[in-house]
């Protein structure tokens, strides 16, 4: 007999009953961490040649050297700073403005994981050295790229997949004869 068997059926039961949501829930964190991590890389450079101008290099500059906490304080900031900001798309949805409450709520994102795709590189030397912390980190990777090797293998991602390398190939091919084009009539 194994382990789910020698639950109690109120137990068995609930455990099937959240199933489905479970399903969707861990979907739903799946769309959120492709999302991040699509937007991670290009928004983090974004951010990179932003912090090229003098005033933020010198922010830059002290964030590497704050202390282990400090660090996490500087790092748990942009989560703080954006709630008025969700709290204000919300009231735009209430008040029946859905696309703009939307577009706040995108934007929000963007901003918010741009600016905390640039703090994570400046502190994580810091954040790294407190113990809890690289074992949480090392624990979300490890979550993070099991559950995004299983979407990458699902029919739906892989489908997806297909149709956006055929969009940019496409694209590609468009681009070229428009550079043909203009190239001809000069």
């Amino acid at each position: 007999m194994n382990s789910v068997d020698s639950l109690p059926l109120w137990r068995r039961a609930l455990r099937l009953a959240l199933k489905p949501l479970r399903w969707v829930l861990g979907l739903l964190l799946a769309l959120v961490i492709l999302f991040e991590e699509w937007g991670w890389g290009p928004l983090q450079r974004a951010m990179v040649w932003l912090g090229g101008l003098p005033v933020l290099r010198q922010i830059e500059a002290w964030i590497t050297r704050l202390p282990p906490y400090g660090a996490l304080a500087i790092f748990l900031l942009p989560s703080l700073a954006l709630l008025p900001v969700k709290l204000l798309a919300l009231w735009f949805i209430s008040q029946g403005h859905a696309g703009l409450g939307l577009s706040v709520i995108v934007a929000a994102k963007l901003a918010g994981t741009a600016v905390l795709a640039r703090l994570f590189s400046l502190t994580q030397p810091a954040l790294m050295k407190l113990d809890w912390f690289a074992h949480l980190h090392a624990r979300w990777i490890s979550f993070k790229d099991e559950l995004l090797a299983r979407v990458r293998t699902c029919a739906p991602w892989r489908a997806a997949h297909a149709l956006a390398d055929a969009a940019r190939s496409t694209a590609r091919r468009l681009v070229q004869r428009l550079r043909k084009l203009v190239s001809s009539a000069d």
